[in-house]
């Protein structure tokens, strides 16, 4: 394993048991960020890198009982957590790394992935990855719960350049990585970009 695999899995393992007391406001927000992938009964959505599962609830509830929900996390820890919440009722988890997901080329209908971009640690192979498994077509959501800068003031540090989220570095990294960005918003109350795979 990597030491940014290793990194992000310490990170996680420490915070799992608390993560969901932490924040326990953020389900409203969860639920309108699904609501914008724009999910129809059947669809097979990926929750990647799926913490405790707070985006299965209504992952499922879009796909509707004939649809496929999966989450996938690096940290054993949070799938332990997910569990325990008894979110794997509304998806099956996988622990898997989201650079080498365990899941045939173009078999999903979308990605959802809530605080993402910041771990991964090859974030344009990273985001290919992802492309490979959804359909052309097919929709990735990037969200956190709270915008760039609300997320700085909280970590206490300022938003940089080289932010990731940042509109004008976040466009040509999805580009290059088989996605359109369709849609970027950035405000307090949330963080969410829209993409579609590209053919």
């Amino acid at each position: 394993m990597s030491d940014d695999h290793t990194h992000v899995q310490e990170f996680f393992a420490a915070r799992a048991a608390d993560w969901d007391s932490r924040f326990p406001d953020d389900g409203p927000a969860y639920a309108a960020a699904v609501a914008e992938l724009g999910l129809r009964e059947g669809d097979r959505v990926l929750d990647a890198g799926c913490g405790t599962g707070r985006a299965l609830p209504p992952l499922r509830a879009a796909v509707g009982p004939s649809g496929v929900v999966l989450g996938a996390d690096l940290t054993p820890a949070m799938v332990h957590e997910a569990v325990r919440a008894g979110r794997d009722r509304d998806g099956r988890l996988l622990l898997a790394d989201v650079a080498a997901l365990p899941l045939r080329s173009r078999s999903l209908d979308a990605v959802f992935g809530a605080g993402l971009i910041s771990h991964l640690p090859r974030p344009a192979e990273n985001l290919r990855e992802l492309a490979r498994v959804v359909r052309p077509g097919g929709v990735l959501a990037l969200f956190h719960p709270i915008g760039r800068a609300a997320l700085a003031a909280r970590q206490g540090r300022q938003i940089t350049p080289e932010d990731l989220r940042a509109e004008p570095n976040l466009r040509p990294l999805l580009a290059g990585s088989g996605w359109r960005m369709t849609s970027y918003v950035d405000e307090d109350a949330r963080f969410l970009a829209l993409a579609v795979r590209e053919d």
